[in-house]
């Protein structure tokens, strides 16, 4: 599928944008067209090769009723996790993995699920951090709402629960 300038996207593993340019750039000594994406969240900018836009996995963003049904699997989706350490983390790196927002969705809750009830490992931080970003970087471009708003939500719904 070809983008274009302005086009919102989903940089699986990374989270989501909206592409601002396309470039030619010569990244070792090989020259290749590459989307620049802003990304809403830390102001961050990704460069993603046109060639590889199929086995990256690039998608477009979810629009705004998905993103309705996504925030209401956020709500009732069960906190269920393993109680193994590595294999909990190895599921939840699958299932951020896949790029499907409502295999983040798991990842994000059970973590923020388990972060207020036991507190998390380094390792699950920095995880929950990440899939936190993927998820709300492409909630906010499909709701056009601030992070801030979207994190609140989130935190309310797991708060709900306890």
């Amino acid at each position: 599928m070809t983008y274009h300038i302005g086009d919102k996207i989903v940089y699986p593993m990374h989270g989501a944008g909206i592409i601002e340019s396309i470039e030619e750039n010569e990244i070792l000594g090989r020259k290749q067209k590459y989307y620049i994406m802003k990304m809403p969240i830390g102001d961050m900018k990704v460069m993603i090769p046109l060639d590889s836009m199929e086995e990256i996995g690039i998608r477009e963003v979810i629009g705004v009723e998905e993103a309705d049904k996504v925030l209401e699997e956020f709500k009732n989706c069960k906190t269920d996790m393993d109680v193994n350490w590595n294999k909990r983390y190895r599921e939840n790196m699958l299932r951020i993995k896949s790029g499907d927002i409502y295999e983040i969705v798991h990842v994000v809750k059970n973590l923020m699920f388990r972060d207020k009830s036991r507190g998390l490992s380094t390792g699950e931080r920095k995880m929950l951090n990440s899939a936190k970003q993927i998820l709300v970087s492409e909630l906010v471009i499909a709701k056009s709402l601030k992070q801030s708003d979207i994190e609140t939500i989130m935190d309310e719904l797991v708060n709900a629960e306890m």
